[in-house]
């Protein structure tokens, strides 16, 4: 099984070729390859020898995985299928650390959906395949956990959907929590933001998380990408009745930690708010919002909720839902309703499950 060179920071490509005994230099010459020009194969960097190329190829690949299934909505939104292979859960309870074998590794598949607007063009990518965090509204939570994505399996979803030269902004809200996957989301973004890499600004990217504590205080100490908090339900049983997350890390520890950065400059953070009908859509639970989130600036994201089956609520009627954002605008929260987007090809939120197409 021959190494990605995808995935690797800049360090690590100058240990690559120091032990391939090749120039210094040569390490960002491959990084503008890999990240920059966005080639397939080794043989197409052109600036390096020959004898180099023959060289590294004997052990390397670049490591893009081109997607295997697309499907477009009657919206413009666009659904890619990629084939990953993940580390089993027991190599992962196991302690393998990143090294792996053949036959540690599974056969699965995520998604990741481009959404174009205007002159924007979003991807929506994914972290892992499943997700431990078994929220019941989500398809892909229901689904279970089957591994990490690595940093390359990231990389490739920039790289390998046809917009790739026309991306503007990405978005981790895909399968899977990212801050479960921190190093290699962190190395991702990495990539994304260095001038080696693809040199987009940290504005151009934000993260989602249900709230794993632990991972998001080094997210908010070591990144300038804007957060997305999966918010949902601001009483804690009911919140805890949907999202097990509850459990371990409460909403409102969340919060105070949240609290103590600084969203006033240009990093953002937003909550979202998928609306069940007669669940969590009351005045009461608005006002509850408005006293959690008083003296943070921040957004709130109001998402319909896109019917999965066997989950027993509908979404919030679309009265019920401008009258909650009114009354969340009213006290200072600025609130928007998110636009439902690719829900014909199951591409909207909570609705990506990484199912093979025919």
């Amino acid at each position: 099984m021959k190494i990605k060179l995808l995935g690797k920071n800049l360090e690590e490509l100058k240990k690559v070729v120091a032990d391939e005994g090749l120039p210094g230099f040569t390490a960002k010459q491959i990084a503008g390859w890999l990240y920059v020009k966005k080639v397939r194969t080794i043989d197409e960097m052109t600036n390096l020898s020959k004898a180099a190329r023959a060289a590294l190829s004997e052990k390397y690949e670049v490591g893009v995985t081109p997607y295997g299934g697309l499907q477009i909505s009657s919206d413009g939104t666009k659904k890619y299928l990629f084939p990953v292979k993940c580390a089993h859960r027991r190599a992962l309870n196991a302690g393998c650390n990143g090294s792996l074998e053949e036959a540690d590794l599974e056969e699965g598949a995520v998604e990741a959906v481009m959404i174009p607007d205007d002159d924007r063009a979003t991807l929506c990518v994914s972290s892992q395949s499943g997700c431990r965090m078994g929220c019941r509204f989500c398809m892909t939570g229901r689904q279970g956990f089957h591994g990490h994505l690595s940093a390359a399996d990231i990389i490739s979803q920039f790289i390998a959907v046809d917009e790739s030269d026309r991306l503007t902004n990405a978005v981790f809200m895909g399968m899977g929590e990212p801050l479960d996957n921190y190093d290699n989301v962190m190395r991702a973004i990495e990539i994304l933001t260095a001038d080696w890499g693809f040199a987009w600004s940290p504005k151009r990217i934000t993260v989602s998380t249900i709230g794993v504590l632990p991972n998001l205080k080094r997210f908010l100490e070591e990144s300038r990408c804007h957060l997305a908090v999966s918010l949902h339900d601001p009483f804690g049983p009911e919140r805890l009745s949907m999202m097990p997350v509850q459990g371990a890390w409460p909403i409102q520890e969340v919060l105070d930690l949240i609290k103590q950065y600084d969203f006033t400059g240009q990093r953002r953070v937003s909550f979202e708010y998928t609306m069940f009908a007669g669940f969590n859509d009351t005045k009461q639970h608005a006002d509850a919002l408005i006293r959690m989130l008083r003296g943070l600036e921040c957004r709130m994201n109001l998402i319909r909720f896109h019917k999965i089956p066997d989950f027993p609520y509908e979404t919030s009627s679309g009265v019920i839902i401008e009258n909650f954002k009114q009354r969340l605008n009213n006290s200072g929260i600025t609130t928007t309703v998110r636009a439902s987007r690719g829900e014909d090809i199951l591409a909207a939120c909570g609705m990506l499950a990484g199912q093979h197409m025919q």
